[in-house]
C-alpha cells in the first residue's frame, strides 16, 4: 500500500520522455478521482542539483534519514514532479518524517500560489 511520505522506486522519465534508470521518488499525495494516480517527486544523490529554498536535502545525520531507506545524503527535488499510476511504482524503501513532508508540501504550495 502506497502512502504519502513514502520513498518508492520508480523509473523517472527524462523531460524528453526517454525512460530513466530506477531511482527513488517521494510520494507526495494521491490525486482525486477514480484513478490510482499519485504525485511524486524525484530524489537524487547529486546534492549540487538542489534549488536553494525550494528543494530539500536529507542528510545522513538527519533524524529521519535511517527510516528513509536512502543510501546516502540526497536531495528531494520538489522541482522534478510527475503524476504516475500506482501500478508503476515498484515498492517502498522507506519514508520521511511528517515534519519534512509538511515542509515539502508547503514549499510546493507556496510556489504554485506565487507566494
Amino acid at each position: 500500500m502506497i502512502q504519502e511520505g513514502q520513498i518508492v522506486l520508480f523509473r523517472f522519465p527524462h523531460t524528453d520522455q526517454i525512460p530513466g534508470k530506477l531511482r527513488p521518488a517521494l510520494v507526495l499525495r494521491k490525486l482525486p478521482g477514480t484513478y490510482d494516480d499519485w504525485l511524486i517527486c524525484m530524489i537524487s544523490s547529486q546534492l549540487e542539483q538542489q534549488i536553494q529554498n525550494f528543494d530539500i536535502i536529507v542528510n545522513a545525520k538527519d533524524v529521519d534519514f535511517e527510516q528513509s531507506g536512502l543510501k546516502t545524503s540526497s536531495v528531494i527535488r520538489i522541482s522534478r514532479l510527475a503524476v504516475v499510476n500506482r501500478n508503476i511504482l515498484l515498492g517502498s524503501i522507506g519514508a520521511i518524517g511528517s515534519e519534512r513532508l509538511n515542509t515539502i508540501k508547503s514549499r510546493l504550495s507556496d510556489w504554485v500560489r506565487g507566494t
